[in-house]
């Protein structure tokens, strides 16, 4: 690895900010939740049968949205969610056949019952595996980390993090996570699991849109319904006030158009159902947000594998190591980590490595550098211990 460049950076509190989180049964976070419960699935599957994480990268899922008849009190899924579960991944291994298309299918079905309430995972979606063995090529650049006990980046990329988050986006993730994590069987069962959050912030004035999917269901008219949205606002308000944003203004499912009854309202909780579709890597980052004022990667970490795909490897590292900075050096106020690797070099030697630091009461940010070098190498060296949170769903990656 090349050294290690430290250089200053400077936050302005004043400027322009946009956060933004898809909730877990938005379309696309629902194939990135898919697609890693996969490649977790396949990388216990493979350990079971063979000791080892075998080749795979199923990152390519897509969701194309069913039909829907939704109603006051009830309504009903006319055409199924589909859902396409694409990738690579080795089949067998000598004599012995991984059944992919079992563990794809099977573990998908598990996962969509045990997230999204309302929706059938057997009568409301079609599921469909097209996964087929990687390249002989890249199988190789595999097999031959995992030949020299150091896995090999498989692809020339990059990864980002930056720490700490800002009250805005701890905030957007505290909405969506409350709002999805509530006793559904007692507090506002017809909230759906569909919850997007967007938040912006011009100086002190904060706005937040709140885009939640209705379930008829539970809903008798449009007088509930209304109640339901003034009572998500309330909600919202409360949990921005006590984060420092006592002033802020809320909207609710701001296409709404009460006055012809032109509202959210669906049968499942999720728009997968009729108005949107869904794709791996559309959505939140691998700190569970959309950041575009800060510094971000376009790689989809959701399904790539956790040993030698850089795509993910990096981004998680980049995270966990502006977090690490921030909280064990008190001079570093803010942290920005850039990672870059080179297709073929072991993973735990990135081509080159660039930290932004902002420090409290102007120490010199390259003064640091030692200390920084030092957390890199530590993190760096952990990569297996990394992996290993990654495949028991330890780690946030979407």
């Amino acid at each position: 690895m090349d050294a290690v460049i430290v250089i200053p950076f400077k936050d302005d509190p004043d400027s322009l900010e946009v956060v933004e989180r898809k909730g877990l049964g938005h379309p696309d976070t629902i194939c990135d939740a898919l697609a890693e419960n996969l490649s977790r699935n396949l990388c216990r599957e493979y350990r079971r049968r063979f000791g080892a994480i075998l080749h795979h990268n199923v990152d390519k899922a897509l969701l194309s949205g069913g039909r829907v008849a939704p109603a006051f009190g009830g309504g009903a899924v006319l055409v199924p969610i589909r859902l396409y579960l694409a990738g690579r991944a080795v089949g067998q291994a000598g004599s012995d056949a991984v059944p992919i298309r079992e563990i794809a299918i099977e573990g998908s079905r598990r996962w969509l019952g045990d997230h999204l309430r309302h929706l059938d995972p057997e009568r409301h979606v079609l599921i469909e595996d097209v996964i087929e063995p990687g390249s002989q090529d890249l199988q190789n650049l595999f097999e031959r980390g995992a030949h020299a006990r150091t896995p090999v980046a498989n692809d020339t990329s990059f990864g980002v993090g930056h720490a700490p988050l800002s009250p805005l986006e701890a905030l957007v993730l505290r909405v969506e996570g409350l709002i999805n994590g509530r006793d559904r069987s007692s507090a506002h069962p017809c909230w759906g699991e569909d919850v997007k959050v967007m938040a912006v912030r011009s100086g002190s004035q904060v706005r937040l849109t709140i885009a939640c999917a209705m379930i008829g269901t539970y809903i008798r008219h449009l007088d509930d319904y209304r109640s339901e949205a003034s009572a998500l606002r309330d909600f919202v308000r409360k949990l921005a006030a006590g984060a420092g944003f006592p002033n802020s203004h809320v909207v609710v499912n701001a296409g709404d158009d009460l006055a012809t009854g032109s509202i959210y309202l669906t049968v499942t909780g999720t728009s997968a159902e009729a108005g949107d579709d869904g794709q791996v890597g559309r959505g939140n980052r691998v700190n569970g947000l959309i950041t575009p004022c800060r510094p971000m990667s376009l790689e989809a970490a959701a399904g790539k594998n956790p040993v030698s795909h850089v795509g993910k490897i990096y981004n998680v590292l980049a995270r966990d190591i502006a977090e690490s900075l921030v909280a064990t050096i008190p001079e570093i106020e803010a942290a920005q980590c850039l990672m870059v690797s080179r297709m073929g070099t072991p993973v735990s030697e990135p081509a080159a490595v660039q930290i932004k630091l902002a420090t409290r009461d102007r120490y010199p940010a390259t003064a640091l550098k030692p200390h920084v070098e030092e957390q890199v190498a530590e993190h760096l060296r952990a990569i297996p211990q990394l992996t290993d949170r990654l495949v028991a769903g330890a780690t946030m990656v979407f």
